[in-house]
């Protein structure tokens, strides 16, 4: 056996030879790396919803504090950049932006900020899109499915940077104030302007 064999052996555990080892650990990478926009291709009916039971504040009759109880669903939407990003295109077809002005408020209230009437957990806001709200928010049960009523809470989680960089989307080309450098239109370099003075008369 070659010095070259022995020192590979040596690095590898015992019995994990080393060319299963390295095919393992990428496929274990890959499949974590496709949590992050994993997806299902039959959601669910759109009549059906799940039962969250929220507290818009934490005022009580009672000692104890308010009641809560949740699913789950919103964690799992949260961590998931494809309902995220399908959010941010709901957002603008269920025309969100004409009363709460791309997350920065108009008519509605601002999305983007720390201030939140009826709870800023994913669940109230879930209940407010359902609801409704007095002064203006009409309720959307039964006219939005309710899958993709999470994906635009979660997309409006992200506005207040409120889920990880690698889930939030990007802003739109259309907030920039000019386009990325890929999507600019083609300039011809042109000779012009002037030589510094500093350039012709060294010190």
């Amino acid at each position: 056996m070659s010095s070259g064999c022995r020192e590979r052996r040596a690095r590898c555990p015992r019995g994990l030879p080393s060319r299963v080892f390295g095919p393992a650990a990428l496929l274990f990478l890959g499949l974590a790396a496709c949590e992050r926009e994993d997806r299902e291709y039959r959601p669910n009916p759109v009549a059906t919803e799940t039962e969250e039971r929220i507290a818009m504040t934490s005022l009580t009759a009672g000692p104890t504090t308010p009641e809560i109880y949740t699913t789950g669903k919103g964690k799992d939407f949260e961590q998931n950049a494809y309902h995220v990003s399908q959010g941010q295109k709901y957002f603008a077809w269920f025309n969100c932006n004409g009363c709460h002005a791309n997350g920065g408020g108009d008519s509605g209230p601002a999305l983007m900020d720390d201030t939140w009437i009826y709870g800023g957990a994913i669940e109230n806001i879930v209940a407010t899109i359902r609801e409704g709200r007095p002064n203006g928010m009409p309720s959307f049960r039964g006219r939005i499915p309710d899958d993709q009523i999470w994906e635009i809470a979660a997309y409006i989680r992200s506005m207040g940077g409120n889920l990880p960089k690698d889930v939030a989307p990007s802003r739109r080309d259309d907030l920039h104030a000019r386009p990325s450098e890929n999507r600019l239109p083609a300039v011809e370099p042109k000779p012009g302007g002037s030589t510094p003075p500093a350039a012709t008369q060294p010190q």
